[in-house]
């Protein structure tokens, strides 16, 4: 098990990620205010299932480099460290879009499988899963697969807290957005200095 001072830094580099109006949050908002809040349920339940789909093969592909190497596995993690700051650098330098995207009505069916398949199909979610989860594991202390599963479990459900509270509460949550460009605006800042933060957080941590 990661010890507590690491849990609680990830969940609180988790907590920032999650309730930032990202793809998730945004798709569940459009989802929710265009076709319901069943439907929004539904979105965040297809992005959960996607999600352990992500966990699943993190945990058994790191798994599986750091028992036939520990070498490799901290290749792994440096290549993840790079991955983070350089996707935490695009998000400082992204412009905004402060628009936000309507979907058209469809069934909580239908939601359920196209967020299940979109967020299981997204090769940048793989690659952010591959990063960020190894950078919380610490081979000394037991178990790694017992780590990346706890570590992923705990990814799936704050994110789908986070998306379940936009379902239930799209109305107000969209007024917000629209009526508040500066999200919009600091939400690329914000999130990209954390990604940075946690790349070199490792790099200078090995040295």
């Amino acid at each position: 098990m990661p010890e507590i001072t690491t849990l609680l830094t990830y969940l609180a580099v988790l907590t920032g990620f999650v309730f930032f109006p990202g793809p998730s949050i945004l798709l569940t908002l459009a989802r929710a205010s265009t076709s319901g809040t069943r439907v929004g349920v539904a979105t965040s339940l297809g992005i959960a299932l996607g999600d352990v789909v992500h966990t699943v093969l993190a945990v058994v592909g790191i798994s599986a480099v750091l028992m036939a190497s520990a070498q490799a596995f901290w290749v792994i993690k440096m290549l993840g460290a790079g991955y983070l700051i350089w996707i935490g650098l695009r998000s400082l330098l992204e412009k905004p879009d402060t628009g936000l995207t309507r979907a058209r009505p469809i069934t909580a069916r239908q939601a359920l499988r196209q967020a299940m398949l979109a967020e299981a199909l997204n090769p940048k979610s793989a690659l952010f899963f591959l990063a960020f989860l190894p950078q919380f594991v610490d081979p000394a202390r037991g178990t790694v697969v017992l780590q990346l599963t706890v570590l992923g479990l705990l990814f799936i459900l704050m994110g789908t807290l986070a998306t379940m509270i936009v379902a239930l509460a799209a109305g107000q949550v969209s007024a917000f957005l629209r009526g508040n460009p500066a999200i919009q605006r600091w939400q690329g800042k914000v999130v990209g200095t954390v990604y940075c933060a946690l790349g070199l957080r490792l790099a200078l941590q090995e040295r």
